[in-house]
């Protein structure tokens, strides 16, 4: 559902609120049944602080706790016409909509992570269905005319695919790179996954998103070395990948023009004045959501068009800007505990593919804000219950723990320990 009308990027929409409903329903749907599976506990408590973070910027504050943390035009709304309390936030009905955003993505996250590892693996279907129908979106419109916009569809205007923004597109296509290798490498399909991994090149192509081309070769070259290293696929199949990469790059190449990566009024610009903002406001942040409108205060005579600045294309930066210095604190956590995450556990393909993806649109966040669309939160909350899923780890001591032997041409299944005996013997055990 958030793959097909969760691409709008503007705040009000009616198609992010059915969703984030949907998103809660089934959760609570998921909670409501017992569950053996143990979910991670410091993730929990990183949800429960960042949750905890954005409800701390809507309560009223005496107004003398501001003094000298922020600048006069910054202050705050009063509460209920009080001078004397103020709100962190600069807008509170944007930071009610971001938090409202957040519980559903957590919810759906702590949801999957409820689930045994075989009923994660098997939403990965589902996925797959929101990307072909976006992928067949883009081939239509990119076949009529090199710039369609559908209107009156959705409460957004769509640009690429089923989204209103080509990056953002982009940044879907490159995502599903990691599973469409690991569809092709692990479960058997290497036809069926080199002709979804082409596709999804060719479409990263005609987008003309210059990040995505580049993410998109990267993450497609890693994925290949990264998951087929315990891989039955023969050798030769991995060499036509390579050199179908190889073709690839050279179109890439053709596709990018330096001299227009950053003109003068673009993300270097953007990122300037956003760190401006944060120096004034690393306190406490101007709250979740209103970076449109605190931008504004620190922006550059000559830099004022016609057209408005709504995101600093770098979440990192409109974060810190938005929540300040535990915003910034609980963007470390989260990096250290996937790193720990990583580290620690053993990791099956599947995990594998899911930490690339997550991985590559954390990347991709520094020069946009793909996170912002509701497609791509739940997509990203996905990928993390994937990667933060005790199960995997423990299905992977379970099989070093049994071996699979033939007999009378039935295959059993039986302990290590057992197995060094004669199979024989160890069947009829």
């Amino acid at each position: 559902m958030s793959l097909l009308i969760g691409g709008g990027t503007a705040s009000g929409l009616y198609t992010d609120t059915l969703i984030e409903v949907a998103a809660i329903v089934s959760a609570a749907a998921v909670f409501t049944q017992t569950s053996g599976q143990r979910s991670s506990q410091s993730a929990l408590w990183l949800l429960i602080l960042a949750a905890a973070l954005a409800v701390l910027q809507i309560v009223p504050l005496p107004v003398t706790i501001f003094n000298g943390l922020r600048p006069e035009l910054l202050l705050g709304d009063p509460w209920i016409g009080e001078s004397r309390f103020r709100f962190i936030s600069v807008g509170v009905g944007r930071t009610v909509e971001c938090l409202v955003y957040l519980l559903a993505c957590a919810a759906f996250f702590l949801a999957v992570l409820r689930l045994r590892a075989e009923q994660v693996s098997a939403l990965l279907p589902f996925f797959f269905m929101g990307v072909i129908c976006n992928g067949l979106a883009g081939a239509i419109q990119y076949s009529l005319s090199d710039d369609i916009a559908i209107i009156g569809l959705l409460p957004f205007t769509i640009n690429a695919g089923l989204f209103a923004n080509v990056n953002h597109f982009s940044a879907l296509l490159f995502v599903s790179i990691p599973f469409a290798v690991y569809y092709g490498l692990f479960r058997g399909h290497l036809l069926s996954g080199s002709f979804g991994l082409i596709a999804l090149l060719l479409l990263l192509l005609a987008a003309g998103s210059r990040a995505g081309v580049l993410i998109g070769l990267a993450i497609t070259v890693l994925s290949v070395i990264f998951l087929s290293a315990r891989s039955r696929a023969s050798g030769f199949g991995i060499l036509l990948i390579f050199i179908a990469l190889s073709i690839y790059t050279i179109g890439a190449w053709t596709k990018i023009d330096a001299e227009v990566v950053d003109p003068a009024f673009g993300r270097g610009e953007f990122a300037r004045t956003t760190i401006e903002g944060i120096k004034e406001n690393w306190p406490t942040g101007v709250g979740f959501g209103n970076f449109q409108k605190a931008y504004q205060i620190y922006e550059r005579e000559g830099m004022i068009f016609s057209n408005y600045v709504n995101h600093a294309h770098n979440d990192y930066l409109e974060i810190a800007f938005e929540g300040g210095i535990l915003a910034i604190s609980l963007m470390i956590g989260y990096f250290v505990l996937l790193l720990m995450t990583l580290v620690r556990a053993r990791r099956d393909s599947l995990q594998k593919a899911a930490f690339l993806s997550v991985s590559f649109l954390l990347i991709h966040s520094l020069v946009d804000y793909p996170l912002r669309t509701e497609a791509l939160a739940m997509t990203f909350a996905y990928m993390n219950a994937i990667i933060f899923h005790k199960g995997f780890a423990e299905r992977f001591t379970r099989k070093r723990e049994v071996i699979e032997i033939d007999h009378d041409g039935d295959k059993l299944f039986v302990p290590v320990e057992m197995s060094r005996r004669s199979p024989v013997k160890a069947a009829s055990l």
